[in-house]
Parts: C-alpha cells; structure tokens; sequence
C-alpha cells in the first residue's frame, strides 16, 4: 500500500518509522524489546528502555511518550521482580524526558521487556541511516562489546568491574548525543548500533547512501577485556552470523588482530550512535559532544562507493 505521508519505511532497514502528520510535523514510531542481558531487574529495564528510545533520537526526533511491552513468566518468577523491570524502565523515560502512558504485559515463558517509544520530528529535519557523502567524517558515540560481554554474563564468567561497565554504557541515554546531531545542521546520516554490530548498521548506511565506509580499527573504541573474552571464543551467535553476513561487502587489511572484525561485527545493545558528518565540522561537533558528557571519537571516512563497502584499514 502506498501512503505519501508514510515518509520512512522498512526500505532501508532504516531505525524508526516516520509518519508526516502535516507540513511541520511528523511522527516517529519504534518498538523493541528482549530477554535480559543482565541480571538485576532494575538495569534490565533500565537498559531495554534505553535500547527503545535510542531509536527515536537516531531519526534526529524527540520523544513523546513511551508504552511498556513485557512478557512475564507468572508462575515461575515473582510480581515484584516485575516491578523492578518497569520501576527501571520508568526511569529511563523520566530521563528520557518522556512519560510512560501504558502498554500491554502476557504470561510467557521467558521474560521479556521493551517499550514502543513515539517521537516528533520536523518532516525536513528527519536524519536517516542513507544520505553519506563522500568526504564525510564518521563519528561514533560509544565503545563496542556490549554482546561479548552480555555472554560472559550468562556463561557466569564475568567480572564484577566488567558487568559495572557494560551496564554503564548499556543503560547511558543517547539523548545528549541525538540532541548534538539534531541541532548541528552537519549531520548527512546518522544510525544507531545495535543488534547488526558496527559493520552490520555501516553497511546499511553504505549501501543505501551508494558510498564505501572506511573506519580506522585504531580508532574505534573497544571496552577493556572484549578481546580477550573474544580469544576464549565468548561471543554470541548473533554477532558471528553478523561478520559472516558482512563479508561479502567488507575489506579487511590483512594485518588487523584475527578476532577484530568479530568484536566490530558484535550484537550490540543500546550502543552509540553511528554518524557521517560534514567533513569542516566534525571537530567541532565532537569537541560539542564532549562536552555534553559524550565520549564521541571519528572513526574513519565516507568514500565513493562503487560499488558500496565496508573497509577496515
């Protein structure tokens, strides 16, 4: 069905749908949820809803109010750990700056907790996840590793620093960052990286922008004991069907550590956002970012794509 207010769609694996409502308004709608990657209920919540919103300020939008999403194993886990999850989840929307109207709970098996989080955007001001050019800077907002470590907490093998820091930056809001983009005016594209991995969103901004994405492994951040996690072989499937998906469309220079493109390819939960910038501007905006509490770093370069890829150099 063809809609021509329906302004973003599925066609881009793009992060949010975008609706316009007239001609200074639009709607911005997502939805997701999982099974705990942590396990204190609290930080579960708090991250799943940071997870949901995230979507919202990678369209360059603001939130508007949230609805809650969980599946509960009634029989097997108690009421009030259930109200840890959604007291977590509150207060990343009162962080959020968005309140929570309702929402819709099952009985299942397995827990589950999200939101579907509603935005408004300016129609000529949506940030989508194609529109690079070359010459463009990429920015990045947060460090890899959330899915390796989430294994290692499951596999009961993670250290009580390395669960502090993940949840650090698993449950930190990308709205001062999301704020940053949408105020500068220099912002071309612009995602979230999340379950694809760094590689997997890269490549959905290089192949719908028509461009190369060069990133300089150095450069990119890496939370401490990821790789060596990685040389025990603690990552999840979903970030080895990530690389394998990835390959095809990547160049990897040969001298780069064996396990690199792994722990770029890793399933990430509410990670950083991911954004191709003008080139004059990108020292500002990190210097900005900075200073709104973002450890933000330029990760590499847009080049012409042809045909579109990914390069690790």
């Amino acid at each position: 069905m063809h809609d021509p207010s329906a302004l973003v769609g599925h066609e881009t694996r793009d992060d949010a749908a975008v609706y316009a409502l007239d001609a200074e308004r639009a709607v911005v709608e997502t939805v997701d949820f999982f099974t705990p990657v942590v396990d204190d209920p609290y930080w579960f919540g708090r991250i799943a809803a940071a997870n949901a919103f995230s979507d919202i300020w990678a369209m360059g939008a603001r939130p508007l109010f949230a609805l809650n999403l969980v599946g509960w194993p009634v029989k097997t886990l108690s009421m009030e750990l259930l109200g840890e999850v959604l007291r977590g989840g509150a207060e990343t929307a009162r962080l959020a700056g968005a309140p929570v109207l309702g929402g819709h709970s099952i009985d299942d098996p397995e827990p589950k907790y999200g939101m579907a989080v509603t935005g408004l955007v300016h129609p000529a001001r949506i940030l989508r996840n194609v529109g690079a050019r070359p010459g463009d800077r990429l920015l990045l907002t947060k460090p890899l590793g959330s899915g390796i470590i989430t294994t290692a907490i499951k596999r009961g093998i993670a250290t009580a620093s390395l669960v502090e820091r993940a949840i650090e930056v698993m449950s930190a809001l990308n709205r001062a960052a999301g704020e940053v983009f949408a105020e500068s005016g220099a912002v071309h594209a612009l995602t979230d990286v999340t379950g694809f991995g760094l590689l997997g969103h890269a490549w959905g901004m290089a192949e719908g922008s028509g461009v190369a994405l060069r990133f300089s492994a150095g450069a990119i951040p890496v939370l401490d004991g990821v790789l060596e996690l990685a040389a025990e072989d603690v990552v999840p499937g979903g970030s080895k069907a990530n690389l394998e998906w990835i390959r095809p469309h990547a160049r990897f220079a040969p001298e780069l550590p064996a396990l690199l493109p792994l722990v770029l390819a890793d399933a990430q939960t509410n990670g950083g956002l991911l954004a191709a910038v003008e080139p004059g501007r990108a020292g500002a905006l990190v210097a900005t970012l900075r200073a709104a509490g973002v450890d933000a770093v330029e990760v590499g370069e847009v080049l012409p794509g042809d045909p579109a890829r990914i390069e690790v150099a």
